[in-house]
């Protein structure tokens, strides 16, 4: 494997040599005693007189038997139904599969089961709010009452309640309440401008629109009152609006006809007994997910009320290793999946601690203040997230105690083997480092943490119990130690239901079924070891495919962005006519940096000693800014087809975009460049 070199340490130590694949940690016998997957494991074995001697063994079993496995599931965390299911699975080639048919049952009511009056539900804090503890009376209640207006409203099992909401306790009361009546919730976050929460809202006709006047980012309140009121004109399906005062931050008076979150939840106080539950089949609608919208309109991706409990107290309590009365954290929007992932630990008595504002703001450490206080045992962060605390010097275990952090989850985007290994230089050397991948499209994680496994820089420690996760050569055939697709070959009952109007399924195939008929492509690219542990390259269909080599844009991104003149970097691969393509590679520099030949020949020769010349671009542009989606993720694809000659307002929409601006500088080069021609 090509070396990775870790960046410079804040410590002031010299570059390192460290290896994709070097052991960082190993669990000791006594941890691995008391995980949960242990005690999992010692059940399953008794109950089905079987010997699981390692997770490999596990595993294999939960992809090859995959109806023994999610009935286990459902055993073991007492899953909740007033009707029992009368098969677990009807069906067995993807996607025509129905799961445990003849089941009723709600997601909400998995969450107030784990109400405990005197104890803490969750925690939340802002740019201006110090971190509060809401406890369970209290989210409870607010639950029940919301649940109790909405039903007053006239809403119903189906229709569909949205949310323009920061990360605040009244989204996850607003979410769960809606679940409880049998209702579909949906959501974005509020610096959403008003076309694409429009793009996302106007798809599915809602009944109800709750709305957050203003929230605070950056040491900046923004007032989106006039937002709100639009949206609001133009779904004309509403029977009513509810105004919540984000952050105890109040903007311009409530639209005309709005209630005040205060008013919605003013009812007589409902007993945990007195308060009915909607149930409902095991896969009717729980809440809509989107997809990034780069390309088009987003997708309106629906997931049921069975699938995501199994699914989010499999991984929670398994893979993450959490308990009733742990605390979890993961910085996230309303907007992306993670969000919905971190409120779903409540499904196990989990208290996740919300922040609602800038990441570095008031301080660049506020979030490890905010583990320190809360007493985080697993905390998220993207690999951007570390990068801003190594540039930073910011050494989290030199700053605050986190004497109760167990774990940590890398996520979002391709994860390095440095950015492995900044977590044992700066937070803890006795961590484990539980990296994830996986996706909106099934709201969890495919590949991710296993607690009872060492962890090995860059390295996913395996495919998650339940997802038959391969990497699939060109000819379907499933391949170890090379790049592939990422394919799925069993059911999981976390896939989505449907996507929102699609009646007949066709969008829904196409998306996942096409090229593999019965198997789901998951569109990243894919690497599985000898030991089964697993590398996430990037998306598949932004693969670079030079001269019949396809290479994966993280190995690019991973020499490049570790440069320090360089703030990031976007590359693609150009097929133009007559058998010839070009690769260009666009970097946004630090301030006051200059993408001179000298640099150019540093960034070249880099790539070219660390991995192979296919590896090398053929041009090297300066931008001001890299193309990202909201939740972080590099618009690869419509920077290529951009590039190829399509309209900029045919590849992406500005509103999905963090940087609305970034593909104007792109536009220019391929308007006045004479690099490539198209035909």
């Amino acid at each position: 494997m090509p070396a990775d070199l870790t960046r410079s340490q804040t410590t002031g130590s010299p570059l390192a040599e460290l290896r994709e694949g070097d052991l960082l940690w190993t669990p000791s016998p006594e941890r691995v005693a008391s995980t949960n997957l242990a005690a999992f494991t010692d059940w399953v074995q008794r109950r089905y007189e079987r010997e699981f001697p390692t997770y490999q063994h596990l595993w294999a079993w939960s992809v090859e038997e995959t109806e023994p496995f999610w009935e286990a599931i459902w055993a073991y965390f007492g899953v909740r139904a007033s009707q029992p299911y009368l098969q677990v699975l009807d069906g067995t080639r993807m996607p025509d599969v129905k799961w445990f048919r003849g089941a009723r049952l709600n997601f909400a009511e998995h969450i107030l089961r784990n109400e405990d009056p005197g104890r803490p539900a969750l925690f939340y804090a802002g740019e201006r709010a110090p971190l509060t503890t809401m406890g369970w009376d209290e989210f409870a209640g607010a639950v029940r009452a919301a649940a109790t207006g909405l039903r007053e409203l006239g809403v119903r099992p189906g229709d569909r309640v949205v949310g323009y909401l920061p990360n605040v306790p009244e989204a996850v009361v607003s979410m769960v309440a809606t679940a409880a009546i049998g209702a579909v919730w949906a959501a974005c976050s509020p610096d959403f401008g008003v076309g694409g929460a429009l793009d996302r809202f106007g798809q599915l006709e809602p009944t109800v629109l709750i709305y957050a006047d203003s929230y605070e980012y950056g040491g900046k309140t923004f007032d989106r009152s006039s937002q709100g009121r639009e949206i609001a004109a133009q779904l004309t399906t509403l029977r009513a609006v509810v105004c919540v005062r984000a952050a105890g931050a109040a903007g311009s008076p409530a639209m005309e006809g709005a209630m005040e979150w205060s008013e919605f939840l003013d009812h007589p106080r409902v007993s945990p007994e007195e308060f009915e539950f909607e149930q409902v089949p095991f896969d009717q609608p729980l809440w809509v997910l989107f997809s990034s919208g780069t390309t088009g309109i987003p997708k309106a991706i629906v997931h049921g009320h069975g699938g995501i409990v199994l699914e989010q107290l499999k991984l929670q309590h398994l893979h993450m290793d959490l308990s009733p009365g742990d605390t979890a954290f993961f910085h996230t929007t309303t907007g992306w999946m993670m969000w919905n992932f971190l409120v779903s630990g409540m499904l196990q008595g989990v208290r996740p601690v919300l922040y609602d504002g800038n990441p570095a703001h008031p301080e660049v450490d506020v979030l490890w203040r905010i583990a320190q206080d809360s007493r985080v045992r697993f905390f998220g962060a993207s690999p951007t997230y570390v990068e801003l605390m190594e540039r930073a010097g910011v050494v989290p275990r030199e700053r605050f105690d986190l004497s109760a952090l167990d774990a940590v989850m890398p996520a979002g985007s391709p994860v390095g083997p440095w950015c492995t290994k900044w977590f044992y230089d700066n937070v803890k050397t006795d961590l484990w480092v539980a990296t994830g991948s996986g996706g909106t499209d099934c709201c969890t994680g495919f590949v991710g943490g296993v607690p009872t496994l060492p962890v090995y820089a860059g390295e996913i420690q395996a495919p998650s119990l339940g997802v038959a996760a391969r990497a699939f050569n060109e000819d379907g055939e499933s391949v170890v130690d090379e790049v592939g697709e990422l394919v799925i070959t069993k059911p999981m009952p976390s896939m989505p239901v449907t996507f929102w109007g699609d009646d007949d399924g066709t969008r829904y195939r196409a998306a996942y079924f096409e090229d593999y008929p019965g198997v789901w492509r998951h569109g990243d690219f894919f690497r599985v070891n000898q030991r089964n542990g697993c590398f996430v390259l990037g998306r598949s269909d932004a693969t670079l495919n030079r001269q019949g080599v396809r290479i994966g844009t993280a190995e690019i991104y991973r020499a490049v962005e570790a440069m320090e003149e360089v703030a990031g970097a976007i590359v693609v691969n150009l097929d133009l006519p007559n058998g010839r393509f070009f690769m260009p590679l666009f970097v946004q520099l630090h301030e006051g940096q200059v993408l001179n030949e000298e640099l150019k020949t540093r960034i070249r020769d880099r790539l070219r000693a660390e991995y192979t010349p296919r590896h090398v671009p053929d041009r090297i542009v300066q931008v001001p800014s890299i193309p990202m989606t909201r939740t972080g993720k590099k618009m690869e694809v419509p920077v290529r087809r951009l590039l190829l000659g399509s309209e900029l307002k045919d590849v992406a929409y500005p509103d999905a975009m963090e940087d609305s601006t970034a593909l104007d500088a792109l536009v220019a080069y391929r308007d006045s460049q004479n690099d490539y021609t198209v035909a």
